[in-house]
């Protein structure tokens, strides 16, 4: 048998190498898989078309947004991992725990909050000619709502309790979503609709329905939306994830910059196909939905959150929410922001 000449031993050793060598330098980017519904409002729809500001996406990861009609979906693919990051309010974060079985979720990051002294909050809307002035003249009314047990629907159940009356029997309620909601209440289908940001801003909604109270009525500011991901994906890829979040606080404050405010309007019009009129009043302003700067939620405000879902019998069990809460990679992304 013929003997390799030492030349081409040395590049046959050298290949065999470099199958061990080179993977440790070149990895590739941690494919990251981000959440939405609602477009805009969930700024990780528009998040990264603002280009040039994130530092670190496509080096140490690259990050997909991904459309979800809710947040049961988000539950399901977190389980399965085909997701790394879901969008779970203050509503479906103990449905997770409890339901799901997934002990290991856990809150990394705010988005927005619903109610903060100042800023925005969902309403619930009747016809301007309606006689009803207050939530205590809905007995005997068709209400609507988006999906039971969600962040709405538990707030206008609380705000109904408050004004006692009973939702199981003084009013009834249909489910429907919120880009339906203006059509059944000006065709009288229904005598109260839930609506928030961007579908409250429409002018023709505006100018036949008036409001009569707001979420943060029945529940005070609240946890409307955060980024959970689960414990192991987070241990596994911390280094990746931080990079991640101090890329997400950039971008969000370059999107809540006043100065910035004309182009990220062009953004979102651009995204959602709709004129820029329909976001320049209100988006990122203190019109919108509270974002923190840190992306810190407020977790005593979540955990009074969950205590109201119990006590309207949503969930079964005391969650304890601060055990579901890991705040230290936004924290160190922040600090590289200091």
């Amino acid at each position: 048998m013929t003997k390799p000449m030492p030349v081409l031993r040395g590049v046959l050793i050298t290949a065999a190498l470099a199958t061990f060598i080179l993977p440790a330098h070149a990895a590739e980017p941690l494919k990251v898989r981000i959440a939405w519904v609602v477009p805009v409002t969930n700024i990780a729809s528009i998040l990264f078309d603002k280009k040039g500001v994130a530092v670190h996406e496509g080096k140490s990861y690259t990050a997909e947004t991904v459309h979800f009609q809710g947040t049961p979906q988000m539950i399901t693919a977190l389980a399965t991992g085909d997701l790394e990051i879901g969008l779970l309010g203050f509503s479906s974060l103990p449905l997770g725990v409890e339901n799901a079985d997934l002990t290991d979720l856990r809150v990394i990051a705010d988005e927005l909050r619903d109610g903060v002294p100042g800023y925005y909050s969902n309403e619930f809307m009747v016809r301007s000619d309606s006689p009803i002035k207050t939530p205590a003249d809905l007995k005997g009314r068709v209400l609507a709502n988006n999906a039971y047990g969600s962040a709405v629907d538990i707030a206008m159940r609380a705000l109904l309790r408050k004004s006692g009356l009973d939702a199981r029997s003084d009013v009834t309620i249909v489910e429907a979503g919120f880009p339906a909601m203006k059509a059944m209440l000006l065709e009288k289908k229904v005598d109260l609709v839930p609506t928030g940001l961007p579908f409250a801003a429409d002018p023709a909604l505006r100018g036949a329905a008036r409001t009569i109270a707001v979420e943060s009525d029945a529940l005070g500011p609240n946890a409307l939306a955060m980024w959970v991901a689960r414990a192991s994906f987070l241990e596994k890829h911390r280094a990746a994830m931080v990079d991640l979040m101090e890329d997400v606080l950039r971008l969000t404050r370059w999107y809540t910059d006043p100065a910035n405010h004309d182009e990220a309007v062009a953004i979102a019009a651009a995204f959602s196909k709709r004129p820029p009129q329909m976001f320049a009043d209100w988006l990122f302003t203190r019109k919108d939905y509270y974002r923190d700067r840190d992306g810190l939620p407020d977790v005593a405000g979540l955990q009074r959150d969950i205590d109201i879902q119990q006590e309207l019998g949503f969930i079964k069990t005391k969650i304890d929410a601060s055990k579901y809460v890991d705040l230290s990679i936004v924290r160190e992304a922040a600090a590289r922001l200091k």
